[in-house]
C-alpha cells in the first residue's frame, strides 16, 4: 500500500473530519476502530497515526485506550482530545476532572516552538480553537513538553520532539479552529514526510479496484435514488465492472417535480447502464393515507421501498450484491464506526433495516466521503454538472416536507412551491451558493385577503442553507429584495398557499441532522 496515514476512531462524530483535512492535503488516509489498530500499523506504507476524539472519559475504567501497537510502531502519533488524554494516559502522565470546561470556542496561546506550529502560528501568539472537553491533562508523562495553553487547558498543546508524539487538546479538524488543516498538514508532511500527492483520481482508481475484487464476477443492483450519492455509485460500478450493475429507480410518488424523468434520461440516454423504473407511487402513498407521526411515515416508507425493490430485484436474478451511496455524514447517524462497519441500508431507502431475506451483500464505496467529496469524484467520472451540483434530497422525499397527513392535493401544491423556489434561486445565480435548499408545506392554514376576497389556504417554510460537509451548517442570508420576489411568485402562482415564511434556522456542531 502506498503511503498513509492511520487514523484511529474512538467514536469521535468528527473522526471523518479528519480524514478529510488529511486527504486535502494530499495525504491518502484510512479510519481504523482503536481496536483494530495492530494489523493496520502491521501494513506497508504508515506513516503516521492520529488518535481522534471521542465521547468517553479516561478516567473512567472500561473506556477506550490507546493499543501498545500505536507507540511500538515508532511513526510520529498526534492525538487529539480524548486521543491526547488516552495517549498521556499510557505514557505514564495524568488526567482529572477539569475544573473550567470548555466547549465551543477558545483561544490557545502558543508558548513553545514546534514544528506542528510551523507557518501556523506564531511563538507567543494566540489562536482560535475549538474545545469540547470535560477532562483535561494535568500531568505531563516523561519526555513532554507544553508548546500551547488554554484558559481551562494549561496543556493544550504538547510535544515529545524525540519519540515524535504530538497531542492538542483542541480540535483542528473543525472549521471553527481556522488554521486546523494547516497544524495537520505540519504533521503529516513536516513531522511525517508524506509526499502529499495523493488525488482524488487515486481514490476512484483504488475503488474501482477494490470493488471488482470484492464483486467478482457477480451481479449487482444498484438502487437509484435520484440524488449524486446514488448516481456516482452506478457510474463508479459501471466503470468497474461494466454490465453486471443493473439500477433500480423506484419512484414512491415523494420525489421533486421531473425528478424520475430526469434520472431516468439520464442513464439510459447518457450512459449504456442496464435501468429499471418502477413507477409505485400508488403503493406508497396508499400506505402512508391518514398518517400523521413522522417516524410512522419514516418506517412505511422504508419498508415499502424495500417490498418493491426486492421485487424488482427478485426479477433480475442471480444478483448477491446491493450497491448504495452511503457517505460517512449516513454512517455516522447510524452507528459510531468504533462498532465497525453498519449493516443498516441508507435511511432514504429503508430505515427498517436490510432483510435478511434478500441475502445481498453490501458494495458501498463512498462510506468514508463527504458529500463536496462525492462531487470532486463525480467531476473525475464525467458526470454532467446537473447531478454533480444537485442540493441533497432525504430520501423519504416531499413525505417529511409535508408535516401531517399526505395528500395528493399538497403534494401537488409542495411541488409548485418547490419549483418556484428553486427557479427564482437558480435565475438569481445562488444554487451553488447554497449547500441545500427546499421548501416545507406547513400543516396549518392562515388567513388573508387577496384581491376583494378572504382566503384561508396553507402557509409554506422556505430554507436555505450553507454548509463544507453537511456536518454543520448556517442558514443562507437571502437579499430582502429575493424573499419578496420569490413570496410574491408563490402566492400569486400556488394555488392553495397564501403565506410565506423564511426558516433561519442553522445546524450548529454537534447536532446531526437537518432536512
Amino acid at each position: 500500500m502506498a503511503q498513509h496515514v492511520v487514523i484511529l476512531d474512538f467514536g469521535a462524530q468528527y473522526t471523518q473530519l479528519i480524514a478529510r483535512r488529511v486527504r486535502e492535503n494530499g495525504v491518502y488516509s484510512e479510519v481504523v476502530p482503536f481496536n483494530r489498530a495492530a494489523r493496520a500499523l502491521a501494513a506497508p506504507g504508515v506513516k503516521g497515526v492520529i488518535l481522534s476524539g471521542g465521547p468517553a472519559s479516561v478516567i473512567e475504567t472500561g473506556t477506550p485506550r490507546v493499543p501498545d501497537a500505536v507507540i511500538q510502531a515508532g511513526v510520529p502519533v498526534l492525538g487529539i482530545c480524548y486521543g491526547q488524554q488516552a495517549m498521556v494516559s499510557l505514557l505514564g502522565g495524568k488526567v482529572e476532572k477539569a475544573k473550567h470546561r470548555e466547549f465551543g470556542r477558545a483561544f490557545l496561546d502558543v508558548i513553545a516552538d514546534s514544528p506542528l506550529f510551523d507557518g501556523v502560528w506564531r511563538r507567543a501568539g494566540r489562536e482560535q480553537v475549538w474545545m469540547s472537553h470535560g477532562d483535561t491533562v494535568t500531568e505531563l508523562p516523561p519526555g513532554f513538553r507544553v508548546v500551547g495553553t488554554s484558559e481551562g487547558a494549561p496543556f493544550a498543546a504538547i510535544a515529545d520532539e524525540s519519540r515524535k508524539l504530538y497531542g492538542v487538546q483542541f480540535h483542528p479538524e473543525v472549521v471553527h479552529t481556522p488554521h486546523g488543516g494547516a497544524l495537520l498538514r505540519n504533521f503529516t508532511h513536516r513531522i511525517c514526510g508524506c509526499s502529499g500527492d495523493w488525488t482524488m483520481a487515486k481514490f476512484r482508481d483504488q475503488e474501482i479496484a477494490r470493488i471488482r475484487a470484492q464483486v467478482g464476477k457477480g451481479k449487482v443492483i444498484c438502487g437509484l435514488s435520484g440524488g449524486v450519492d446514488s448516481a456516482v455509485v452506478a457510474v463508479l460500478l459501471y466503470e468497474a465492472i461494466g454490465d453486471q450493475v443493473t439500477c433500480i429507480l423506484v419512484d414512491n410518488g415523494l420525489l421533486r417535480d421531473g425528478e424520475a424523468k430526469t434520472v431516468v434520461d439520464l442513464f439510459r440516454s447518457s450512459y449504456d447502464i442496464p435501468l429499471v423504473h418502477r413507477d409505485a407511487a400508488d403503493m406508497f402513498l396508499g400506505r402512508l393515507a391518514g398518517v400523521t407521526d413522522p417516524e410512522r411515515k419514516r418506517k412505511i416508507i422504508g419498508n415499502t421501498f424495500i417490498e418493491v425493490f426486492d421485487e424488482e430485484a427478485g426479477k433480475i436474478g442471480g444478483a448477491s450484491f446491493l450497491a448504495q451511496g452511503t457517505l460517512y455524514p449516513d454512517v455516522i447517524e447510524s452507528v459510531s464506526f468504533v462498532g465497525g462497519p453498519s449493516a443498516t441500508i441508507k435511511s432514504h431507502h429503508n430505515v427498517g433495516g436490510l432483510p435478511e431475506k434478500m441475502n445481498l451483500k453490501l458494495v458501498e464505496p463512498l462510506r468514508e466521503l463527504f458529500k463536496d467529496e462525492v462531487r470532486v469524484l463525480g467531476r473525475e467520472l464525467g458526470l454532467p454538472e446537473q447531478f454533480v451540483g444537485r442540493h441533497p434530497f432525504p430520501g423519504p422525499g416531499l413525505a417529511i416536507r409535508v408535516p401531517g397527513e399526505i395528500t395528493h392535493e399538497r403534494l401537488a401544491i409542495l411541488r409548485h412551491v418547490d419549483r418556484v423556489y428553486l427557479e427564482e434561486i437558480r435565475s438569481a445565480g445562488l444554487y451553488d451558493a447554497i449547500w441545500q435548499a427546499f421548501a416545507v408545506l406547513l400543516p396549518v392554514r392562515t388567513v388573508g385577503v387577496m384581491g376583494d376576497e378572504r382566503s384561508y389556504d396553507f402557509a409554506c417554510s422556505l430554507r436555505a442553507v450553507t454548509s463544507t460537509d453537511g456536518m454543520t451548517a448556517e442558514a443562507f442570508a437571502f437579499p430582502h429584495e429575493f424573499l419578496s420576489r420569490v413570496s410574491s411568485r408563490i402566492v400569486n402562482e400556488v394555488r392553495g398557499v397564501n403565506r410565506v415564511l423564511y426558516d433561519v434556522t442553522s445546524k450548529p456542531p454537534g447536532t446531526i441532522e437537518w432536512e
